[in-house]
């Protein structure tokens, strides 16, 4: 059976390792640290951990004040809360003076599932990559999002972190060697490429052992940053094969799938395909139903690529 894990819990565990190394890391909470898996932290370093209540406006503008002293804060919360209530405070507070704060949010995506729409926060990467001085970050599972909120801690800069509520499957080890805007290659191929970020990242990679079956040889990167974008491995992908599917956990609009068409389009060559969230709202589901409603699934990303290799 395959280990299924909440890249949350990952969070959790490791920000209180890198807490108890750098002690200008700060945690500013929005009263929901039990959901997002920041217990840790506070029991272990109180004097490095504020909760401002359910007040993410102030926490980023609090998170702001303190990187002008050297801290190193992260904003904890929810993803919808954390992209978007606090997004003017982000352009104006964070990425415009270009501070080093850290926002990291849990029920990005659908995994919030049941919960419903309002909590299935589809549009946040979009909307935070338009931001100078932003990265946008969502790890594929434990072992990648521990060493990806590591090397946060390492990196200049204002950040976006996504995680997910819901388990998705471990599909690396702890060895796993990732870098902040590089894409990582699961596998190599040479008839299509699957680049995908999150927790779509077990699905490319289901999806091209059972195009393998059929004589189909797939590349699949994990696209963990989207921004900045690898455009070196997307432009890889364009000269070594000329056809690409993206997969993500995010609205089809301004996502992974955006970015990589981006590059594309500016290349003029190649083709790219997208699965991902349709540009609607979703509902309080199982997340695999929610997924399937928008084609995310790995029966789709299959035809959607032999397609793509007939054409």
């Amino acid at each position: 059976m395959i280990e299924k894990i909440a890249t949350r819990d990952a969070f959790g565990d490791e920000i209180a390792v890198v807490g108890g190394k750098n002690k200008n890391v700060y945690v500013i909470d929005a009263d929901i640290g039990k959901s997002c898996k920041t217990g840790e932290f506070m029991n272990k370093f109180p004097n490095q951990y504020i909760n401002v209540g359910i007040a993410e406006q102030s926490a980023a503008g609090v998170a702001a004040g303190l990187a002008t002293t050297g801290k190193i804060p992260y904003v904890v919360t929810y993803a919808v809360f954390g992209a978007l209530r606090m997004c003017e405070m982000i352009r104006q507070e964070i990425c415009y003076p270009n501070l080093n704060v850290k926002i990291a949010c849990s029920h990005g995506g659908l995994t919030p599932a049941n919960d419903g729409a309002s909590h299935q926060s589809i549009e946040d990467m979009g909307v935070l990559r338009t931001l100078p001085n932003m990265t946008v970050i969502m790890p594929a599972d434990y072992h990648a999002t521990r060493k990806l909120v590591a090397a946060s801690a390492e990196t200049y800069g204002p950040c976006y972190l996504r995680f997910t509520r819901d388990a998705v499957p471990v599909i690396y080890d702890e060895n796993v060697l990732l870098e902040i805007g590089k894409a990582h290659m699961i596998r190599d191929g040479r008839d299509v490429a699957i680049i995908a970020n999150g927790d779509t990242v077990c699905l490319a990679i289901e999806a091209a052992a059972v195009l393998a079956t059929q004589g189909i040889s797939t590349r699949v990167l994990d696209m963990h940053t989207i921004k900045p974008l690898d455009v070196a491995a997307v432009l890889g992908c364009v000269e070594d094969i000329g056809t690409i599917v993206t997969v993500e956990d995010h609205n089809i609009i301004n996502g992974l799938g955006s970015a990589v068409c981006e590059v594309v389009a500016e290349c003029g060559r190649g083709i790219v395909k997208r699965v991902g969230v349709q540009d609607q709202y979703g509902m309080s589901a199982p997340y695999e139903r929610l997924l399937a409603m928008n084609g995310i699934t790995v029966d789709n990303i299959v035809e959607t690529a032999k397609n793509l290799k007939r054409s």
